[in-house]
């Protein structure tokens, strides 16, 4: 009977991971046909919304500062990067964008997205130390962001460094030329069977893009929820254990963990409460937070596969402002240490008074960006 059991039970567990690994690759594919297929209808919302919508948005964004702050106002507010960048690549696919007006958008939603985990950090506030330790794990992603801006907003606008590289890089390597009189062509398949019958029955743009911005932002949180689940990433033990052995191994763990999740937001504020209660140390966890800042921008990768040559640009673009601030803060002798020293100080600010956290989140990625729009209208 025992040898029976054995069988029995070596018989089962095969079917048991296969049930399991199947139904995950199926929520995985219903993910990304309906993340596609939410970018597919974005793009003929903004056709069928015509030359007076496509005029307003190029207004808005003419401005490079404008640009970054919109960014990273829609990115705070939304609390993804993930759709902000997506919606970027399928403004640029329509021609509603250009691709210079496009980068500032993407440098902004870089500074954006880290407002979650400064938000998580501010749930210690009852706990002093903690606290102090939760603000600087939290505000390492801003001041890496902000200072990998610095660097490269000045250069995108005097030069347009990052678009003329991407554009180079796309023409070379990926053999798309890019054609500046909007003249977008298609690089995969699209899903035009489904977009015909929706566009045919909904004659109105601005329900289109409603819908197509409900579709992409529920497609993104739920791979998210089914990815977090099958990596057992809810638990911070397990993160713990698996994710910090050295820099390079976080480092790699997070690009790798962003890639799968598409979001920065997710892992990156996973990373607080762990450096909150000194289960890591803060250089610990900022050689993951950048790994997860590479691997984040592989969801405009996947959107710009599918639809033009100039989404393909402005999706390097994003990979690389993420690889230059890496190759500048990560191991570079020095200048690593500058995001560590501010996020540290603005830590330790928060024992002398706690409201310096509140204040510091409402100036940054507020008032600041409130007070440039307007003034640069």
């Amino acid at each position: 009977m025992e040898g029976k059991s054995d069988i029995s039970s070596n018989h089962l567990k095969p079917n048991f991971n296969r049930k399991y690994f199947f139904r995950g690759a199926l929520y995985f594919l219903i993910g990304l046909a309906v993340f596609l297929f939410s970018l597919d209808l974005m793009i003929s919302s903004l056709h069928q919304l015509g030359t007076a919508v496509n005029d307003t948005i190029l207004l808005a964004t003419s401005n490079p500062f404008t640009g970054l702050f919109i960014g990273l106002l829609v990115t705070a507010i939304l609390q993804s990067s993930t759709t902000t960048t997506s919606l970027t690549v399928a403004l640029v696919a329509s021609g509603s964008l250009s691709l210079q007006g496009a980068v500032p958008i993407i440098m902004g939603a870089n500074i954006g997205t880290t407002i979650t985990s400064t938000i998580v950090s501010l749930s210690f506030i009852n706990h002093k130390k903690e606290f102090r330790r939760a603000v600087a794990a939290g505000t390492y992603h801003d001041f890496f962001n902000i200072l990998t801006a610095l660097i490269l907003f000045p250069l995108e606008y005097k030069f347009h460094f990052l678009s003329g590289v991407a554009q180079f890089i796309a023409v070379k390597f990926f053999h798309q030329p890019i054609d500046l009189h909007g003249n977008f062509k298609m690089l995969g398949p699209s899903l035009s069977w489904p977009i015909d019958f929706i566009t045919h029955r909904i004659s109105n743009g601005y329900i289109l893009a409603t819908l197509s911005v409900i579709l992409l932002f529920g497609s993104i949180l739920f791979f998210r929820q089914v990815i977090t689940h099958i990596m057992g990433l809810g638990s911070q033990q397990k993160f713990q254990k698996l994710f910090f052995k050295n820099p390079y191994k976080s480092f790699a763990w997070g690009l790798l963990t962003t890639a799968a999740i598409r979001s920065s937001t997710v892992t990156t504020s996973l990373v607080v409460p762990l450096v909150a209660k000194k289960i890591i140390r803060l250089r610990q966890a900022g050689s993951f937070i950048l790994g997860a800042n590479i691997g984040t921008t592989i969801t405009a990768f996947i959107a710009s596969t599918f639809n033009s040559n100039a989404a393909m640009s402005i999706a390097l673009t994003h990979f690389l402002f993420n690889l230059i601030g890496v190759l500048v803060f990560f191991r570079t002798p020095y200048l690593r240490d500058i995001p560590f020293l501010l996020a540290t100080g603005l830590g330790k600010l928060t024992l002398r008074n706690r409201l310096v956290g509140f204040l510091y989140l409402l100036v940054a990625f507020f008032l600041i960006s409130f007070s440039l729009i307007y003034f640069s209208r």
